[in-house]
């Protein structure tokens, strides 16, 4: 057990591993990180697992793993079940003080059991808190709370603030539905004869109705981000957005950034409202800004085997990533966009019916002859020649006369077979002058 000293600033992530942890959650991690980092104090990790009805290793795995992909390294990690003989003998010395009392009481099924209450005072109590400022509570409405079901089974009041003492935490970062638990557990800390911390109770985060979030509303556990191909500095962009403001319009921030950056003078009070919409503009703005190498790579991982395979054959893979960079929010994206075909163009010639091959009225004569004009034009650029545009400028004048839609959707879905795809340009430019030839050639026979 080890207390941080030379006036070092402590924050601290304290969650139960009792289920899921959401965004919510974990941006009180990131602000009690951030707060930390910014000021070159120490971070620790808590785990509350006092609760050995209801806490489990696997959620407490799942919140170590999404700290860790978040980027969110700690100084220390701690289980508040190796503490409990530490809570005894709080808890002991309290009762020896006269500062709390063993109460033999019957529970809801009448069966007899001795709890440990404190002795209130029942005096104010005030504390200043970083966000909102001082905040006073008469705490005699509170009479003498629980703080253990038995001298070995500390409740969350005692334990919490035991372990925060011994630890020396000096700034305790919470959301604001801990407010109401301060007044108590300040009274414990002077029982304690221990420092007072600084408190700092966050805004809310709130689901789009202005409930609050939960997971009944629609919130995912962290890591499932991860798996849906978000990238993890975006999360940490978006979660340090809600409820902070930088000040100025800048949105996009690196860790770096934010570390630079955080102070709470710059939190708001009021609830910040969990967007997925907007949660995914991050992202797409730090894809854009991914390294190319880092960003090929990430996609590579996405694609089949099997399109992984042919396009290398085809030398088109290099041609799919500045594509794709364009138009995935997600990684996953790759994922649904192979699936549904989107550009199997590249490795596959495509399939249409001559119908499909037609804009809006025009019928297949028209469809035909345009083809036919178009096949004129790509003949006259020289196949060292053959690039976006290039083909762009001999079609251009033509499909501006003549209509665009009747003379690039034939196009488009001649080269493509698809109803969505980049422009027929970019699609000649992939796939090259002979290929592009050919089915163009293909599609006016179809139609013939």
């Amino acid at each position: 057990m080890h207390r941080h000293n030379g006036g070092q600033l402590v924050t601290r992530f304290a969650p139960s591993p009792t289920g899921f942890l959401h965004a919510g959650n974990y941006r009180t991690a990131v602000f009690a990180y951030l707060y930390a980092r910014h000021t070159q104090g120490t971070f620790l990790v808590r785990i509350e697992d006092t609760d050995k009805n209801r806490s489990e290793k696997q959620y407490e795995t799942q919140i170590l793993e999404s700290l860790e992909w978040l980027g969110l390294e700690y100084d220390a990690l701690h289980r508040q079940s190796e503490w409990v003989h530490e809570h005894t003998r709080i808890l002991k010395d309290f009762v020896d003080r006269n500062l709390a009392y063993v109460s033999k009481e019957k529970n809801e099924e009448g069966v007899e059991r001795e709890l440990v209450r404190f002795r209130n005072p029942g005096k104010d109590v005030t504390f200043d808190d970083l966000i909102r400022g001082p905040i006073t509570v008469n705490t005699a409405d509170l009479g003498d709370f629980v703080i253990a079901k038995s001298m070995d089974e500390p409740l969350f009041h005692l334990a919490n603030v035991a372990d925060d003492a011994l630890q020396g935490v000096t700034h305790i970062i919470r959301g604001e539905d801990h407010i109401s638990n301060t007044p108590r557990q300040i009274l414990i800390y002077e029982a304690l004869g221990a420092h007072m911390p600084h408190y700092a109770h966050l805004p809310l985060v709130l689901a789009p109705d202005k409930s609050k979030l939960s997971k009944r509303k629609g919130a995912r556990p962290l890591l499932e981000y991860r798996d849906l191909g978000y990238e993890p500095g975006a999360l940490l962009n978006y979660l340090a957005m809600l409820g902070w403001h930088p000040g100025t319009d800048e949105e996009f921030f690196t860790k770096d950034d934010l570390i630079e950056r955080f102070t709470f003078d710059q939190v708001n009070k009021s609830g910040a409202v969990y967007d997925e919409v907007k949660l995914k503009w991050f992202n797409r703005e730090h894809i854009l800004r991914l390294p190319e190498d880092e960003f090929n790579q990430k996609v590579e991982k996405k694609l089949s085997d099997d399109f992984r395979t042919k396009a290398k054959e085809a030398g088109v893979l290099e041609l799919l990533f500045p594509l794709l960079r364009e138009r995935i929010e997600t990684f996953e994206d790759v994922v649904e966009m192979e699936k549904s075909g989107e550009f199997s163009y590249m490795v596959e010639k495509p399939s249409y019916t001559p119908e499909q091959l037609t804009w809006k009225e025009d019928g297949t004569a028209e469809a035909k002859k345009h083809l036919e004009k178009v096949l004129e034009f790509l003949n006259t650029v020289p196949e060292d020649d053959w690039k976006e545009a290039s083909v762009k400028n001999v079609l251009w004048e033509y499909a501006s006369d003549s209509g665009r839609g009747s003379v690039l959707w034939p196009l488009r879905y001649a080269l493509t077979g698809k109803e969505r795809s980049p422009d027929p340009f970019f699609v000649a430019d992939i796939l090259g002058k002979d290929e592009t030839i050919a089915r163009v050639t293909e599609a006016i026979s179809k139609l013939a």
